[in-house]
């Protein structure tokens, strides 16, 4: 037990261990509460005092929920050496975080963005107080949960850092050789000498590092065998970086180095998060300080990520989700030009259904006031042209390859990366079975959408039918005027033009009848069994039902339980005779569970979902012709209804102008003809005040229907379709 005037400690209670100083676990005397406790060597001593005072001074001006916070600067009761006492972070370090078996291929993208935004915030208050840390790694970027149940990740350990002025430089060397700039590296590990002077900016490549690190679970500059045994060729790859690149890795012994520029197909974080990401590590992963981005560009950048929400869409024919980072204050036609960037579908073929109905965004509608998206419930995106399927990407796991010797540290090694490979199985084969209920779910909502498109043609055709019949009706009565005005010779033009208006629409109303043939095929599509049906889904692919997931699951808990273990057998350096025959049958079970899971991955679950898919894309095929179909009739209807209502307006016209000419005629005022005898002549008159009557009703009754034509007028596709969200 060690202590200070109001704090104490076991030396059992180790915490971390560096250099220069051991941090404990301590409590408070009086309050029992929990600090870490930092307690220097006599190796710190040797320091300049100046370098040793440092560390109290920095962390005495710092006060931020994003940096380990200091306490007291205390004395040792038996040695009188200097104690920081600070908070105590019971989660650990990021780097405990990475070590998980959960994290081998990087973070959750929530979790993601709690790095991304604590670690910022914390060097953005280091910036305000002109300091540079020179030792940023996940090792000293400590973690806690906070009162909301999230983690809060803190910056610690600033044995490093010392006040800069923005144009000021240091020539001392600090920090981890895997995350040095450069020129550090080259000095402080290869050990050349050279003048150069480093600026602040070195502590953002120690942030490119350590971000690129959190999310993929690896380095991002990687020689053969390790950065550790491989300093030269490590620092060839950090120093040829080609510009853009943000990672380097050589898989062969003197193989060459392959450069990205992109995320690794592993990495857990959306295509739509890396595409902002990638922009800012590839500029802060610049070994020219030159063209390295200065602290006010990365703030700026990164604060523009952090200030952005998600919204999660589903590009159904193409069965991908999407991650569409957006400011609240965006509007629709912004949203519909990412989308256009992300899934190559121009915004004039994007249709969107959001909870099985067609969803409809004003151009200038913002982002804000959009439906509430999640994983399993995004917006729906649909192409009215086809696009090619692409569907999750994801690697085939390699088989596990063991060697048979008994090795404790090799086996400790093994059993964390088949904890960290089954994991990332578990995972890719949850998204697998994610994307194929979307996939469903998407099918259920375009089904609803075509029923609700055919029933509106189904309506266009009948109000097109009606339309027709009545024209029809009306061009009779009106042709039958002009056949008794025609012997009076007072209207031969009129009635040549209403015979040759009555054939028109009688040759429309012919065209109709293939067209009613075309609309009951696609009726039958509909019908149980028919190929509009969403019975196919359930007949192919892995359900929720079939637990594929869930057998993955057990054989990863199993597969972890051994790696903790291994930890622990490793930690024991030797074990006894009994203990190490359990060990060696653990290693059985070990490469038994990895090979079982990875036969589940392979034969169920990949291999159903790539069926799912070949399934998807043949039906997405016929749909998009049936659409193509309804669009056609659609055109067709309309095209009719537009020369039907043309020829309605003419004959209103002449209609208005009949009776004024019928008028006289009806009184009486007929001139008799050479040829006409006195009762015809009788006969033609009653029949005109007859006609009259007729005429008067129907130009009553047109003007009583005039809006039953407006509302063709009006008819479109989608006007009778169920909108949602409509400004």
């Amino acid at each position: 037990m060690q202590s200070t005037a109001n704090y104490l400690w076991l030396i059992s209670d180790l915490l971390g261990q560096g250099a220069t100083a051991n941090v404990y676990r301590g409590r408070h005397k009086k309050t029992g509460d929990l600090y870490a406790v930092k307690v220097f060597n006599n190796l710190s001593f040797l320091r300049p005092l100046d370098v040793q005072m440092r560390e109290f001074e920095v962390l005495k001006k710092l006060n931020h929920k994003n940096i380990v916070k200091l306490f007291a600067v205390e004395e040792e009761s038996n040695t009188r050496h200097k104690v920081l006492v600070m908070e105590y972070c019971p989660c650990g370090s990021l780097y405990t975080v990475l070590e998980e078996s959960s994290n081998a291929y990087g973070l959750p993208e929530d979790e993601f963005l709690i790095v991304l935004q604590d670690v910022v915030a914390g060097m953005n208050h280091l910036r305000e107080y002109g300091i540079v840390h020179r030792d940023i790694k996940p090792g000293n970027i400590m973690r806690v949960i906070g009162e909301d149940g999230r983690s809060v990740y803190k910056l610690t350990d600033f044995g490093a850092a010392r006040e800069l002025d923005d144009d000021e430089q240091f020539v001392s060397l600090y920090g981890t050789e895997e995350y040095l700039h450069p020129d550090m590296y080259e000095r402080a590990v290869l050990r050349k000498d050279h003048q150069k002077k480093y600026g602040a900016t070195v502590d953002l490549w120690s942030i490119g590092v350590t971000f690129y690190h959190a999310a993929t679970g690896s380095l991002p500059f990687r020689p053969y065998e390790g950065p550790r045994r491989n300093k030269e060729v490590m620092y060839k790859i950090i120093t040829e970086k080609p510009s853009g690149t943000i990672s380097g890795q050589q898989k062969f012994e003197n193989g060459k180095i392959e450069w990205s520029t992109e995320m690794p197909v592993s990495c857990s974080l959306s295509k739509g998060l890396q595409s902002l990401l990638t922009p800012v590590l590839a500029n802060i992963l610049e070994a020219d300080q030159e063209k390295c981005w200065g602290f006010d560009q990365f703030f700026a950048e990164t604060s523009d990520i952090l200030h952005r929400c998600v919204v999660y869409l589903f590009s159904l024919q193409q069965a991908t989700l999407h991650h569409v980072y957006i400011h609240e204050y965006n509007t629709a036609t912004l949203f519909q030009e990412l989308l256009s960037r992300r899934t190559s579908i121009p915004p004039h073929h994007q249709e969107l259904i959001y909870e099985g109905r067609r969803l409809v965004l004003e151009p200038n509608r913002q982002a804000q006031t959009f439906p509430r998206t999640t994983r399993d419930n995004p917006i729906m995106l649909i192409s009215s042209e086809s696009v090619a399927t692409v569907g999750l990407i994801f690697e085939d796991p390699s088989p596990p390859k063991v060697q048979p010797r008994y090795d404790l540290d090799l086996d400790a090694s093994y059993a964390k990366t088949f904890a960290g490979d089954v994991g990332h199985l578990w995972k890719t084969s949850e998204s697998l079975l994610v994307y194929q209920e979307l996939v469903r779910k998407g099918v259920r909502g375009l089904i609803e959408m075509m029923k609700e498109e055919y029933s509106e043609i189904v309506h266009k055709k009948s109000e097109v039918f009606h339309l027709c019949n009545y024209c029809n009706q009306i061009l009779e009565r009106t042709e039958q005027l002009c056949e008794i005005l025609m012997q009076a010779t007072m209207l031969s033009s009129e009635y040549d033009e209403i015979s040759d208006m009555r054939k028109k629409v009688m040759r429309i109303s012919g065209s109709l009848e293939s067209l009613e043939r075309t609309t009951q095929e696609i009726k039958s599509k509909f019908m149980p069994g028919g190929l509009l049906t969403d019975t196919w889904t359930q007949q192919v692919g892995t359900h929720p039902g079939d637990r594929n997931v869930e057998k993955i699951k057990v054989l990863l808990d199993a597969i972890t339980a051994i790696y903790h273990q291994f930890k622990k057998d490793k930690a024991e350096r030797r074990l006894p005779y009994n203990e190490e025959q359990i060990h060696k049958f653990d290693k059985q079970k070990l490469v038994l569970h990895a090979t079982r899971a990875r036969t589940l991955f392979t034969e169920e679950c990949a291999m159903k979902y790539r069926l799912f898919i070949s399934k998807s894309e043949e039906w997405m095929r016929k749909v998009h012709h049936v659409r193509k179909q309804l669009v056609g009739l659609s055109t067709q209807f309309s095209s009719i209804e537009k020369d039907v209502s043309m020829v309605m307006e003419r004959v209103i016209k002449l209609q208005e102008q009949l009776p004024q000419k019928v008028m006289p005629l009806a009184s009486g005022g007929i001139k008799p003809q050479a040829y006409l005898s006195q009762s015809t002549l009788v006969e033609m008159t009653l029949g005109m005040k007859k006609l009259k009557e007729e005429m008067e009703g129907v130009v009553k009754e047109l003007a009583e229907n005039n809006h039953f034509l407006e509302r063709f007028g009006t008819l479109t596709l989608d006007g009778g379709l169920r909108n949602v969200d409509r400004i």
